[in-house]
């Protein structure tokens, strides 16, 4: 029996490794044809080629950051699912590794389109890089099933004997996927996305050897308003008062794509207890995020910077799909989740502009001629506390000589509102992001923006709110302007710096 159960780990070996080979081939030739770099994102993580969304397997590993994400390397299009890896020393600068999961199983691989390595996580585990993810195949029971694969040198990844969790704990239930695992005092957790009876959940289960797992309990579900399956859980500790944070993306919510919710997490009982939830992000194109524990102890996110349904144009050119910029999260007192940019952002940063003190007249837009690109990082400060005669102020980003294209960033006195309009802004969607905001203590507005080609990341007081859209302007848009409506907006600072491609 021994010797039959190493010829079938080898026969699984070597299928998916043929499996792989095919993939990072088809990713080659369709890479080698990329031409149009009109939507190519000068410093966030994308792929080579083809397809991109969720990020899963976020992990410092042996002194370097590595991103996994779900890929389909034949085509610019959702398709049966790989594990696209890349790897980074300072998470900027990503290389691209070879595709690390290909479907290749029974409990991974089927006929139809709806198959593939779902998303899930990574580990670090006595030195072995360990990924989990849901092996799911359309017209199968159970049609999702949770996986293991192991690598020595970060590179190449062998599955093991699968399924680790066969089948959801009840039958009835809407999804079953989406694996987050990590170690709380000895013992290895995880967390999966659910849903039944029209509620979202999220599963706990735990284990000693990563292989044997129980099923604890439903750690937290929806009140009936926060939609009916979670995806991508996401449960940690943050900051120094014993709390914790749950990060979903609910299914089949409106508008609201992302939430996170904070409190506490009783391991005794196997229950997560919220005291505060909120969106994560107010953007149309942010969704699944994941987090990760770095070696500084931060607690770093990467979102997926699209959304289902919404039109791709760059899908034209070959590829599809982009990650946020790299963020760290911090619990404010009260409970609000704060996201901001990574410091390591700053060594992109080339030449620098500054203007200060300000005033931009009532029913006005102000050409700033000096300060124009597409790979921009822009910090505004504007003093609100005296300003009640203002209607509106902000920016306009990504302008065409005749400003009839152009991507608004606006602050409502009336209604203490913040939003994005990119109805102006070029062949993609159009619409309005928006979300209240309150001034800062000092009375001041603080907008922190990046803008990328075909993104724009709006970080709003600190990473109190945050704002994250993918726009599609011709390439020769690069204007900036200032603006005011029925009133003067005063502008204490504004910094500007052309950031450098981290290709």
């Amino acid at each position: 029996m021994e010797e039959v159960n190493q010829q079938d780990n080898k026969s699984v070996r070597r299928i998916h490794a043929e499996r792989v080979l095919q993939a990072n081939k088809a990713l080659g030739q369709l890479a080698a044809g990329l031409t149009d770099e009109s939507f190519r994102l000068r410093y966030h993580l994308m792929p080579p080629a083809g397809w991109m969304n969720d990020p899963n397997g976020l992990v410092h590993y042996k002194g370097e950051y590595h991103a996994f994400y779900q890929h389909y390397p034949y085509e610019p299009r959702w398709g049966p699912m790989h594990w696209g890896h890349a790897k980074s020393k300072d998470l900027i600068h990503w290389e691209h590794l070879p595709i690390a999961l290909a479907p290749s199983e029974p409990y991974d691989l089927g006929e139809s389109g709806g198959y593939g390595c779902w998303s899930g996580s990574a580990i670090d585990h006595d030195g072995k890089l360990t990924l989990f993810y849901t092996g799911h195949v359309d017209g199968r029971t159970p049609m999702e099933v949770q996986c293991m694969a192991t690598s020595s040198d970060g590179v190449s990844f062998v599955k093991n004997e699968n399924p680790v969790i066969s089948a959801p704990p009840e039958e009835g239930g809407f999804g079953f996927r989406d694996p987050k695992v990590w170690m709380h005092e000895g013992s290895w957790y995880l967390v999966m996305g659910y849903g039944k009876d029209g509620l979202g959940k999220a599963l706990l289960y735990k284990a000693d050897d990563l292989r044997d797992w129980t099923y604890i309990g439903i750690a937290a579900e929806s009140d009936g308003t926060m939609g009916d399956m979670w995806e991508c859980p996401d449960l940690f500790p943050l900051g120094n008062q014993n709390k914790h944070v749950l990060i979903i993306s609910p299914m089949n919510m409106g508008a609201t794509k992302t939430m996170y919710m904070s409190g506490r997490m009783d391991y005794e009982r196997g229950q997560f207890i919220a005291e505060q939830a909120e969106r994560l992000d107010y953007g149309f194109d942010f969704y699944a995020p994941q987090t990760f524990k770095d070696a500084n102890g931060r607690r770093i996110l990467l979102g997926w910077m699209n959304i289902w349904g919404a039109t791709m144009p760059e899908q034209d050119h070959g590829w599809m799909g982009a990650f946020t910029l790299p963020r760290e999260l911090k619990l404010a007192a009260d409970g609000t989740l704060l996201m901001e940019p990574v410091a390591e952002l700053t060594s992109l940063r080339g030449t620098h502009r500054r203007l200060e003190l300000m005033d931009i007249s009532a029913d006005t837009v102000v050409p700033l001629p000096d300060i124009a690109g597409d790979a921009l990082e822009m910090n505004a400060v504007f003093d609100i506390a005296d300003a009640s005669g203002v209607a509106e102020f902000g920016f306009w980003l990504r302008c065409s000589d005749d400003d009839a294209e152009r991507t608004e960033v606006a602050y409502s006195m009336t209604e203490r509102k913040l939003s994005m309009d990119r109805s102006l802004s070029g062949i993609g969607d159009s619409g309005v992001s928006e979300v209240r905001l309150n001034p800062m203590e000092d009375g001041c507005l603080k907008l922190h923006m990046f803008i990328d080609r075909s993104s724009v990341e709006l970080f709003a007081n600190n990473g109190i709110k945050t704002i994250t859209n993918r726009i599609y302007p011709d390439p020769a848009s690069v204007g900036i302007r200032l603006f005011s409506k029925k009133g003067n907006a005063k502008l204490v600072s504004l910094d500007v710096w052309d950031l450098a491609s981290s290709r």
